[in-house]
């Protein structure tokens, strides 16, 4: 009976292999693929349920797949971060898939095995890399979630699309093998272990330099932070599929890059240790400026889809500052938002994507007086901005408000000042496409078209949305849940 509660933690991401399998073998197969990915998500969330379940009532989950050396391991274990991203990623990837459906019928789609199969592969690397108990099981399926996206990113395959892929692989996969795969090396050649530990890797390590750089080899080798200058990545991604846009932004690959940050923090160095080496100022700093930064870019992007991703970039870098404060109330505002901000930029990409399969609209100059015309579409959008912007009442709201708490026990008190106008600047590029889309009226050349909204578009949508509302009620549930961040 143990062993099928360790195996669990295997199932999890086997739903995801599964699937991907079953679809390219019965892809010929008319409506099977969406019909498999909408079980296997479902199956996928309630092997996550079943292993929070264990987790929170104390027992200890974990699982060898096999021996990489006698001290090396594909090892995988179950803590309450681990269970975290692992529900929020499968809930999210059944939401995606019923959305799915409809976006790839609207465009006319053509590759749809592809997308199916590559989108549940994916997901297969993702909860693999939440559960994993070891940072080399975590580099394998970091690598993987780069190389199964990378076809998703170029699914247009036009020369647009194909040069996206390239800078896509180039920075993700050339810096974590130039840096992260390095940092690996040095890790195991001093402490030769590679397990993630409570007390860390280095706790009886005195060389402040080479900890220092191995610190910041791993902090630029998870280039999937995409914090300044290594996020070039991001923006050039948005020219694959909507939905594939909402994997990178609120299921996946960014959210992999910090929690992989948070593990390496947390359990390969540990705040005592960070501190001790001073190598927070610098992850603080850069974070910090990333957070200005991409959002007086996002300020300029008319095309909406940059816009998002520039948000992104500066919404991703909240998680990395709160990580970098190395205390636990903003290590558990960069762990809440990671959810937060998973509902919230979801909503927006969904929304996105279905004003382009209605409207073949994309620059946020075009939107005038859509808000008409796509009445419940634009009211989800309006939440999900608001939630980004930090609004109360709204999920984004509860991590930023703890950011701040964060940073009064910090005591960098300059810091109220970046996270306040950043605050400003959501505000300054949200609030014009919700006031273009209900208070400008439509070019006349629109004339006066009746509602285009896509019932099957529109649920995913709704339900997003109204769970970046829900979550500020959740808050407390959702403090209980994780705990103690570093138990």
């Amino acid at each position: 009976m143990e062993y099928i509660k360790e195996f669990l933690i295997i199932l999890v991401p086997l739903s995801g292999l599964i699937c991907s399998l079953l679809i390219y073998i019965f892809r010929n197969e008319k409506y099977f693929k969406e019909v498999i990915s909408v079980i296997s998500s479902f199956c996928m969330f309630v092997f996550s349920l079943l292993v929070g379940r264990e987790v929170i009532s104390g027992n200890f989950l974990s699982y060898e797949l096999f021996n990489l050396s006698p001290t090396l391991s594909i090892y995988f274990k179950a803590d309450r971060p681990a269970v975290l991203f692992a529900l929020v990623a499968s809930f999210l990837w059944i939401i995606t898939n019923f959305y799915s459906i409809e976006y790839l019928k609207g465009t006319k789609d053509k590759k749809e095995t592809s997308f199916y199969c590559y989108f549940a592969l994916t997901l297969f690397a993702t909860t693999a890399l939440a559960f994993s108990g070891n940072i080399v099981t975590t580099f394998i399926f970091y690598e993987l979630i780069t190389i199964f996206t990378y076809p998703l990113v170029t699914h247009k395959g036009t020369k647009e699309a194909v040069s996206a892929g390239r800078k896509y692989l180039a920075y993700l996969m050339g810096l974590s093998i130039l840096f992260f795969l390095t940092a690996l090396f040095l890790t195991y050649g001093i402490t030769e272990s590679l397990n993630f530990q409570e007390k860390g890797l280095f706790a009886s390590y005195e060389n402040k330099k080479l900890l220092i750089l191995i610190l910041f080899l791993y902090f630029f080798g998870i280039a999937k932070t995409a914090v300044i200058p290594i996020h070039h990545w991001l923006p050039t991604a948005m020219i694959a599929p909507t939905p594939v846009s909402a994997l990178l932004h609120a299921v996946a690959v960014v959210k992999a890059g910090v929690f992989t940050l948070f593990r390496v923090l947390n359990y390969v160095f540990t705040p005592e240790i960070i501190l001790k080496i001073n190598g927070h100022f610098l992850l603080i700093a850069i974070s910090s400026a990333t957070i200005i930064i991409a959002s007086l870019i996002a300020l300029k992007q008319d095309n909406l889809k940059l816009r998002l991703a520039y948000s992104t970039i500066s919404q991703l870098s909240y998680v990395v500052l709160g990580f970098s404060l190395l205390n636990k109330i903003s290590t558990l505002a960069g762990l809440s938002h990671i959810i937060m901000h998973a509902f919230g930029k979801i909503t927006l990409f969904f929304c996105a994507g279905a004003i382009y399969v209605q409207t073949h609209k994309t620059e946020v100059s075009q939107l005038s007086g859509i808000g008409k015309r796509m009445p419940f579409t634009m009211f989800a959008f309006a939440i999900g901005s608001l939630s980004m912007i930090g609004i109360p009442g709204f999920g984004g709201f509860v991590s930023k408000f703890l950011l701040f708490k964060g940073i009064s026990d910090f005591g960098n008190y300059w810091l109220f000042f970046v996270l306040g106008l950043s605050t400003l600047l959501n505000a300054s590029y949200f609030l014009p496409i919700v006031y273009k889309a209900f208070f400008e009226e439509p070019e006349k050349t629109e004339g006066h078209r009746k509602n285009l909204e896509s019932l099957f578009l529109l649920i995913p949508v709704l339900v997003t949305a109204l769970i970046s509302v829900l979550l500020f009620f959740a808050c407390s549930y959702i403090y209980d849940f994780i705990g103690d961040v570093r138990s």
